[in-house]
């Protein structure tokens, strides 16, 4: 057992075989004991392939040339589908929809558009030969993108890109800063279609500007005949339906988020609602047309969370007609079985720390998408007769070394760092929360009365979560000696409606302010060392680091990874799907630009105090580089340690591993340099200016 300096340790993670061994699998879905998933491997720079278990042997499904993923909303999801040994993916080139069939030579579904007709969240109607889906059309320069729900032919060619269902709202792109109304009926959005056993109804959500899917939706439902047409069409929850305002939070009549309607039979449509302040399960039973949803649970339980993505699958039904969903808790999102007709809970205790998509195999296994807190994230099979889980994604040694992850799925024993939950006071008289990973190093200790550095990180959205769990990501800091805090500051999903409501009008407050109270909280526990405190983020993760070092003096070093400087960039030159986002995050625009440049670190680089290391893209379309140089030259010039890190060709965000690797390496290079810490490592050091 050596003694040595925290941040000082020898550790077996370098950045190349870290970052190398973090393939990402995601999405499982289920054709009877088939099992597929999406898989991205570093080595890939962000290619993804579709891959199926069969018999206890994966390989991949989607040809090489193919990167599977759809461009929908941008951010994706819902990008292939499977049935009855059918399945239909999106390829990312052409945007073009791509079906197989046992026996046959994949081939497109939809004709070329030189990607500006966009795809997701596929339902295959087998008796019709049909696929309901959802279609983005962005053909139109003058409109804003029109997302509609359509019908595709399984067997055809599709050259009219498909049957409208519910036709979507065309808005013109000058309407919004024109003061303009849409002349066209028809929503904004819509999402996540459910066809009825019987293949007679349709269910699914939609929401509108200004509200995005987690604050106000409205559930539908329609009669499909026998050609696939659809009739009768009427709200039946969300937005204050006429037979649901009885049920809405009180004050709050129609302001709930839908999710994910699913058929419980023929006649009874089940979906996730926060009316209450709480995801809960309700069911609704369709042959009454004056029915309105009937809660299944109750309280505090937290089922859903908010849908960057379509298709995402919070629960799903079990042959016996029990239901298996996540559930979170203390952030903490754990497997749990529903009975629909007690609403009795039962926590499966799998030992993983974070489920995400369920797919159902069997009677009593469920694939499902997990983090843990002793292996690495990945796609497990989970008995639920005996709570066991293993993982569903293993392959042979050879091809393991073929897609280069041999050796890379777990940490050698003692290296692990469990999530520590913590919570603490806020300035503003709430409780933040997030968690605490400390040093681990099975032959290092630190000396009598050591305190470690820490490292505050944040995660996106800004209304996503930390995620608890092993990652070997953060492992590379914690086997060096550094503690890592993981913040669920205001705003974040997993600890109801109300904790994520915090951040309404306030982003760039809440926060900043829960992010520096939690570092302060640890350091006035004895847990780290208060003047070795650095922040870390990437995009909206960046904007809080970036905000941090400019409106307060916690910290005494930042890593902005392409992080947003400017808060009036986003609110003029974003897609569609966050081109409202801001108004409730910060303020509607125009009418707000003063606060948005109140916020904005760009418009206050004179308060300044806080060493930067700047990791910047030259080709970034959401953060010009001319900002991050901006940061670079004030700190420069206030004689703060600074270091610009600029990437070509990169956008947002790093896809190319030589570049993960050198933006991990600096980053570890810069805190040693501010923080005089002398690194074991034999890496290449960043230039820090004004050092000393």
């Amino acid at each position: 057992m050596q003694t040595l300096p925290h941040g000082s340790w020898p550790s077996p993670l370098d950045a190349r075989g870290t970052l190398a061994g973090m393939t990402r699998r995601t999405d499982p879905r289920a054709d009877g004991s088939d099992l597929y998933w999406l898989e991205a491997r570093p080595q890939d720079a962000g290619w993804v392939t579709l891959v199926r278990r069969r018999d206890d042997r994966v390989e991949d499904v989607s040809p090489p040339e193919h990167n599977v993923r759809t461009r929908y909303l941008e951010y994706g999801g819902g990008d292939f589908a499977v049935g009855d040994g059918t399945v239909l993916w999106v390829d990312f080139g052409t945007q073009q929809v791509w079906r197989a069939a046992p026996g046959e030579e994949p081939r497109p579904l939809t004709p070329p558009t030189d990607g500006l007709v966009r795809w997701s969240c596929f339902r295959i109607d087998p008796a019709r030969r049909a696929v309901i889906c959802l279609r983005e059309d962005l053909r139109d320069r003058e409109l804003e993108a029109v997302n509609s729900l359509v019908r595709l032919d399984l067997d055809g060619d599709n050259a009219d890109l498909g049957t409208v269902l519910v036709a979507g709202r065309e808005r013109l792109v000058s309407a919004r800063s024109a003061g303009v109304e849409p002349d066209s009926t028809g929503p904004d959005f819509v999402t996540d279609p459910v066809l009825s056993p019987d293949g007679t109804r349709l269910a699914w959500l939609t929401w509108d500007h200004p509200h995005m899917p987690w604050q106000r939706t409205t559930l539908w439902l329609g009669r499909l005949d026998e050609a696939g047409d659809l009739h009768d069409v009427r709200v039946v929850a969300g937005d204050g339906g006429a037979a649901d305002v009885a049920g809405a939070a009180a004050g709050a009549a129609g302001a709930e988020s839908l999710e994910q309607p699913l058929w419980l039979d023929d006649s009874t449509l089940l979906v996730l609602s926060d009316r209450t302040g709480w995801s809960n399960l309700y069911r609704l039973d369709v042959t009454d047309a004056g029915a309105g949803l009937v809660a299944v649970t109750h309280g505090q339980l937290e089922l859903g969370h908010p849908r960057w993505v379509p298709d995402t699958r919070s629960y799903a039904l079990l042959p016996d007609g029990r239901l298996v969903s996540g559930r979170s808790r203390d952030g903490f999102r754990h497997l749990v079985l529903i009975d629909p007709r007690s609403g009795s809970v039962e926590e499966v205790g799998t030992g993983t720390t974070y489920v995400r998509d369920l797919a159902v195999v069997s009677a009593t296994e469920v694939a499902v998408e997990a983090s843990r807190a002793d292996g690495r994230a990945d796609v497990l099979l989970v008995d639920l007769t005996t709570a066991g889980a293993r993982s569903a994604t293993t392959r042979s040694a050879a091809t393991r070394s073929a897609t280069g992850e041999e050796g890379a799925d777990d940490l050698p024993p003692g290296f692990a760092a469990p999530p520590r939950p913590v919570s603490w006071p806020t300035p503003d008289g709430a409780t933040a929360h997030g968690f605490l990973y400390l040093p681990a190093h099975p032959e290092v200790r630190a000396p009598e009365g050591g305190l470690p550095p820490l490292v505050v990180t944040l995660h996106g959205g800004p209304t996503a979560c930390a995620i608890p769990g092993l990652s070997v990501a953060r492992s590379y800091w914690t086997s060096r000696g550094f503690a890592v805090l993981d913040v669920n500051y205001g705003g974040s999903t997993g600890f109801g409606r109300a904790y994520r409501e915090r951040l309404d009008g306030r982003w760039g407050e809440v926060d900043v302010q829960d992010a520096a109270s939690g570092a302060a909280y640890l350091a006035g526990e004895g847990l780290v060392d208060g003047d070795r405190m650095a922040i870390t983020g990437g995009s909206a993760g960046g904007f809080t680091t970036l905000a941090a070092a400019t409106f307060t003096d916690t910290f005494a070093a930042g890593a902005s990874h392409f992080g947003i400087s400017d808060l009036a960039t986003l609110a003029t030159d974003t897609h569609k799907l966050e081109s409202r986002y801001l108004d409730g995050l910060v303020a509607p625009w125009p009418e707000g630009k003063d606060l948005y440049a109140e916020r904005s670190p760009i418009h206050h680089v004179h308060r300044l105090s806080t060493p930067l290391i700047l990791l910047q893209g030259t080709d970034d379309k959401v953060v010009p580089p001319a900002q991050a140089e901006q940061m670079a030259a004030t700190l420069r010039a206030k004689g703060l340690p600074v270091a610009l890190v600029m990437f070509e060709g990169e956008g947002h965000g790093f896809r190319v591993l030589d570049n993960q690797v050198r933006a991990l390496e600096a980053e570890l290079s810069f805190y040693a340099q501010v923080f005089g810490l002398e690194l074991a490592d034999d890496l290449e050091p960043v230039t820090v200016e004004n050092l000393g």
